[in-house]
């Protein structure tokens, strides 16, 4: 008999649904997964042990009283250390602000509360979630399961390490520039960045560039696909949004991975005029794999000739980091922030309001551009990452600047993703001799995640 944590989560789902597990055993075996694994791994910031116990108890409480059960009832998973989760510590990965105790839930973490759900802890991210790797100044940095001496990237990594070591079935994510799918392709998991508007938590719709959503981490489309139907059963009071444009169940379209596509191929990237972008072999050999498994799954797939406008570079640094020129950092304490970050933070309370609306209208234009170009196809099909996961301690043996650089070199296909608002998914098609995974992205239409799951759920049948 399969343990616990080898369980896809919508078996372990269905098994806590009807009776076959309790909450409070489910609880108790990913606990001690936890104190087991995590010490080599550095996934957690802070585990809950006695808030998810009791946590666990009320939900079995909650069962044996007959009472309606909530879609993720008694189903563990962990936040990420940017959440606030109520009566728990939010760092937000900074030794430059006082640690203060969440007097509630932040809404993502509300949302899967009300859905069953027991949080088990708060999850290792990088300082203020702006980088795609999880080391920070306050804890030791967050290892990547398929290989300890590599970064399971970010910003979403010590939940993408937890999931993929079999600590928590899945994981809630936030990604604003590719920060679900980066880490999930990292460490051979399912990342899916929804459409904006789609998951009113975290819709995309709240920040200045309009770039950050929540998602999922999964083991597989299905799972990812459960967690999205959790995601998005809360009202959303904003104007504009993808909630109501899909009206059936994400978990059934991916259980159905129903659908022939013309999905265009292209490993151009917005960053290319500002820097050098390289292959590796790993990442061309991932994307050939991902060719192959969409052709024998029957979809069309043909190369597509995609241009970028020049400026993103600047306009999409300007607008992602001018949050840090807000940021209410004491004066006394800025030399406790990563190089990175103060690097950043400076060049963004030297920017003028004129240079910050301009980038703006940039991104706004690319968002147009980019998407009239991709409406030839049903899909978009790019490498997940330029490079296999990177050594811990290689962006930041760097100065700031030479930091960002390599970020943008690992990861030039992702961001462009969040300015365009689509939604878009790295699914696992390679898995290399050393054991490390490689994966393809998918870029979907505007709200068309089922699709994306489809698609994903298509790729692992017939993947090698």
């Amino acid at each position: 008999m399969s343990e616990l944590h080898e369980l896809s989560a919508l078996t372990l789902r269905d098994a806590l649904a009807r009776g076959a597990a309790g909450a409070r055993e489910v609880t108790e075996h990913f606990l001690r997964r936890i104190d087991a694994l995590d010490p080599g791994l550095g996934s957690f910031v802070t585990v809950t042990h006695d808030d998810a116990l009791r946590a666990a108890d009320h939900a079995d409480r909650v069962r044996a009283s007959g009472a309606a059960l909530g879609p993720l009832h008694g189903m563990p998973l962990a936040h990420k250390d940017l959440t606030d989760v109520a009566g728990v510590r939010t760092t937000l990965g900074t030794a430059a602000l006082d640690h203060a105790v969440a007097e509630q839930d932040a809404p993502l973490a509300a949302v899967l509360r009300r859905a069953g759900a027991v949080s088990l802890g708060k999850t290792q991210v990088p300082e203020f979630g702006l980088s795609c790797y999880s080391e920070n100044r306050i804890a030791p940095p967050a290892r990547n399961p398929l290989d300890r001496r590599l970064s399971p990237g970010g910003s979403s990594g010590g939940s993408a390490a937890a999931v993929a070591a079999g600590m928590i079935p899945f994981a809630p994510g936030t990604d604003g520039g590719g920060s679900i799918r980066i880490p999930a392709a990292a460490t051979g998991l399912v990342g899916l960045k929804p459409n904006r508007g789609r998951v009113p938590s975290g819709s995309g719709q709240a920040d200045l560039g309009q770039l950050v959503v929540a998602g999922p981490l999964a083991h597989s489309a299905v799972d990812a696909a459960l967690l999205l139907d959790a995601l998005v059963q809360e009202p959303n009071y904003r104007p504009t949004s993808a909630a109501s444009r899909y009206p059936g169940s994400f978990t059934e379209a991916a259980l159905r991975a129903e659908g022939r596509f013309r999905i265009g191929v292209s490993t151009a990237s917005p960053f290319a005029d500002a820097m050098e972008i390289t292959l590796d072999g790993a990442a061309t050999d991932a994307l050939t794999a991902g060719i192959h498994a969409l052709q024998h799954a029957g979809h069309d797939v043909d190369d597509a000739d995609l241009t970028y406008d020049p400026r993103y570079h600047d306009a999409f640094q300007l607008v992602w980091t001018a949050g840090l020129a807000t940021a209410p950092i004491p004066g006394d304490r800025e030399d406790r922030l990563t190089d990175i970050t103060r690097v950043l933070r400076r060049r963004a309370l030297g920017r003028s309001a004129a240079e910050l609306a301009g980038a703006v209208d940039v991104l706004r234009q690319f968002e147009h551009d980019t998407i009239e170009q991709y409406s030839r196809y049903d899909m978009i099909l790019t490498p997940a990452l330029a490079m296999t996961p990177r050594p811990i301690g290689w962006y930041t043996d760097a100065d700031g600047d030479a930091d960002y650089l390599r970020q943008c070199q690992y990861s030039p296909y992702t961001s462009m993703v969040n300015v365009c608002g689509l939604p878009a998914v790295t699914v696992p098609t390679l898995r290399l001799p050393d054991g490390l995974s490689m994966s393809v992205q998918l870029i979907g239409r505007p709200g068309e995640e089922a699709q994306l799951l489809a698609a994903t759920a298509q790729i692992e049948a017939h993947r090698p």
